[in-house]
């Protein structure tokens, strides 16, 4: 008897477990390529590539809008980069949860060497947050520092509708 209360308890465990992981599963790796090849699954398809991590302040004024545009415009393809280690993605997970930002692509560095992951986005961009790219049809972008201004992202959704 006690050893099936201990295969249940243990069952249960492990259950718990794997449901856990999968909460924060749907982020995917960023290495070295991802966006690469984030952008050729786009075929020149306007998108937003939002860079944030758990420690900005800033940042979350930044999903906070990324949301209300979300909502305003709901075929607005929006890729969530979260700068931070793998270890964090619970945390992020919580956070743009809040934000209701669940649906988003999402993406967390899982590079330590972190400077190539940044290099390979946009070789002048140094790490500082938010970052924003506006990616428009063709090759078109624009790279935004700091908090974003949404008139400025509507105005780029109306130019980029095709």
């Amino acid at each position: 008897m006690a050893h099936r209360i201990m295969h249940a308890l243990l069952a249960c465990l492990l259950l718990w477990s794997i449901m856990a992981q999968a909460e924060t599963a749907d982020f995917k790796p960023f290495v070295r390529g991802s966006a690469k090849a984030m952008i050729e699954a786009r075929a020149g398809q306007p998108f937003i590539l939002a860079l944030w991590s758990v420690e900005c302040v800033h940042c979350r004024a930044e999903l906070a809008q990324l949301a209300a545009l979300s909502r305003r415009y709901p075929k607005l393809d929006v890729v969530l980069v979260a700068t931070d280690n793998l270890d964090a993605r619970k945390e992020a997970d919580a956070i743009l949860t809040q934000y209701s930002l669940s649906r988003a692509e999402r993406w967390i560095f899982a590079d330590d060497f972190v400077e190539r992951l940044r290099y390979e986005i946009d070789p002048r961009w140094h790490g500082e947050l938010p970052r924003t790219y506006l990616h428009g049809p063709g090759k078109a972008v624009a790279a935004i520092t700091g908090t974003l201004e949404p008139q400025r992202v509507v105005q780029w959704l109306e130019s980029s509708a095709p």
